[in-house]
């Protein structure tokens, strides 16, 4: 059966990736003076900021009921901070560049301000990235063990041999 905790780790690559190519994009944009770049831009910020808004979400309830002490509580606990700083990071840049394009005022001061803000929202998505990476690779959260083994079946089994004896 569909387990609905998979559905973070099938979404999270999205805002990731949109995102960073999002903020090459601008930066192209803005040092070649290329409006077709900063729409580009533009288009991948909205998308990638909802793509983080459901990879919260969906990270989030993967994590109810997760009770775990030690290194992995801390480990949950830093990515979960973490994904919380890049939310509210990219949610402001998109508001901003949406305001901004909204009143025609992406220019100048503004149109640096707002890449800035891009900037610093995709470094944190890469540091939440990380951290979401070793929760995986390091302490193997997530990750169900299937050595082609069946431990209740052989458990039962050697059970029954015992008591045959």
């Amino acid at each position: 059966m569909f387990d609905l905790t998979h559905i973070h780790p099938m979404i999270v690559h999205f805002p990731i990736a949109l995102l960073i190519v999002g903020f090459f994009a601008d930066l192209i944009g803005l040092l070649f003076n290329k409006n077709f770049f900063n729409k580009v831009g533009f288009y991948l910020l909205i998308l990638g900021t909802i793509g983080v808004i459901a990879a919260y979400f969906s990270g989030d309830f993967a994590g109810d009921g997760v009770v775990e002490a030690g290194s992995l509580g801390q480990a949950l606990e830093t990515h979960e901070s973490a994904a919380l700083l890049s939310l509210w990071l990219m949610v402001g840049a998109a508001l901003v560049r949406i305001g901004a394009v909204i009143f025609n005022k992406y220019k100048g001061i503004i149109k640096l301000t707002a890449i800035l803000l891009f900037f610093i929202g995709v470094l944190s998505i890469a540091r939440t990235g990380y951290y979401g990476g070793e929760l995986v690779f390091k302490h193997a959260a997530g990750v169900q063990l299937n050595l082609g083994m069946d431990f209740n079946n052989d458990i039962q089994k050697i059970n029954k041999d015992k008591d045959d004896d």
